[in-house]
């Protein structure tokens, strides 16, 4: 699969996504080597913190007995396995895994690992797209190397940096690399050419593409559509009569492998955001601390992004899905530029108050805009009225 392009024309395109393994809590297991093996979930407060017996030994806090609205950020392969996942509420996951151990984020360390693997990376290959503080994209069309030597030496080079396993696919285009990268986790190396589409992908659930959610997975599934195999081969018609023209397109070609997005490889981002899809669809009333929780979470997630892009931003805004797929945004434009989690989730907060939550929400999501590197002064204007008086909660005023 190495690139063999002829004179005058542009190689093949191999593009490989990188995912760390359980990437917080693999950070904690190096630090805590006597949980290797155990369900262990990162989330909560500072309240979990390990404590110390007399005899030396670390005494651990344990699901079943935490109390609060907190959400889970990830959770080691051994958690999974027993029904927990990342964006699940604690509470819940305890009811599942009562007997699994629970430690608080530690973003500092997260984000120091965070530097050494990519700054690994981009000694062998700077033409990166960084998607987050666990993944990104390389692209790897112009190097002559063999693919599967290369990524292996990535690999080998992440692991050294940070004494942490990782997940590399390499592929035509990101969404393909996307979904390998999950293939044969943890610790994988997954190359995927164009005969590979039919016989590894195809068979896959429909929700395994990145866009697909519980709640289309579901309404394909009611029409008799389950994997990824069976999207590629529904009528087109057919998808946008049930899901809209654009999203309906959308899947087809995905179902097909066709992404032809390039990378950006930009090290100023114009924005930054975070999203998640609930595993059911929930409502601003009955599901009211689950949601306030997950808000903070994004919010907390974009703060750490910003912190380690070095940025801040003026614009704050929201995303909302309904579970009839209606896609509703919101923006704030601030008279100063921030990165601080609780101002952040205040601004977004309201932008919550201007879209009425009387529906069911399928996915929600936070994102800041018009960044300037810290340290730079920000741009100063006659703030509009009600912007300094923000509201931080998630459902005032939707009783």
């Amino acid at each position: 699969m190495a690139a063999r392009g002829q004179p005058g024309r542009s190689p093949p395109r191999r593009i490989a996504h990188l995912d760390m393994d359980a990437f917080y809590a693999s950070v904690e297991l190096l630090r805590y080597p006597e949980l290797r093996g155990l369900p262990l979930v990162i989330g909560g407060s500072s309240a979990q913190q390990p404590g110390v017996l007399a005899n030396g030994e670390r005494r651990f806090s344990r699901l079943r007995d935490y109390v609060g609205r907190g959400v889970i950020t990830t959770a080691t392969y051994e958690a999974r396995a027993l029904g927990v996942y990342s964006a699940m509420g604690i509470m819940k996951a305890a009811r599942l895994a009562p007997d699994a151990i629970l430690l608080p984020v530690d973003f500092a360390a997260y984000r120091h690992h965070s530097r050494l693997f990519k700054a690994a990376v981009a000694q062998l290959a700077p033409q990166i797209e960084d998607r987050g503080i666990d993944e990104i994209y390389i692209d790897l069309s112009a190097l002559a190397d063999d693919t599967a030597t290369f990524a292996q030496r990535i690999k080998d080079a992440v692991r050294a940096a940070t004494g942490l396993s990782c997940s590399i696919c390499v592929a035509a285009n990101k969404l393909l690399a996307k979904i390998g990268s999950d293939l044969d986790k943890p610790d994988g190396l997954t190359l995927l050419g164009a005969d590979d589409l039919v016989r590894r992908i195809w068979p896959l659930p429909a929700r395994r593409i990145n866009g697909i959610g519980p709640k289309a997975s579901e309404r394909l599934a009611a029409l008799g559509i389950h994997s990824i195999g069976e999207l590629a081969q529904a009528d087109a018609g057919f998808l946008q009569q049930h899901f809209g023209r654009s999203y309906g397109r959308w899947l087809l070609a995905a179902a097909h492998g066709n992404d032809e997005r390039p990378l950006n490889t930009s090290s100023e981002p114009k924005s930054i955001s975070r999203e998640t899809t609930f595993e059911r669809d929930l409502h601003a009333r009955g599901d009211r601390r689950t949601l306030s929780a997950v808000f903070t979470e994004l919010c907390t997630r974009v703060a750490d992004d910003l912190h380690r892009k070095h940025c801040r931003g003026r614009t704050i805004g929201i995303k909302l899905r309904f579970a009839d797929f209606q896609t509703v945004t919101r923006d704030l434009t601030l008279p100063a530029a921030i990165d601080d989690a609780q101002d952040i989730r205040r601004a977004a907060g309201e932008c919550l108050r201007r879209v009425p939550l009387d529906r069911r929400l399928r996915l929600l999501g936070v994102r800041v805009s018009a960044l300037s590197p810290c340290g730079e002064a920000p741009d100063q204007r006659v703030p509009r009225q009600g912007e300094l008086a923000l509201a931080g909660d998630l459902c005032r005023g939707h009783d």
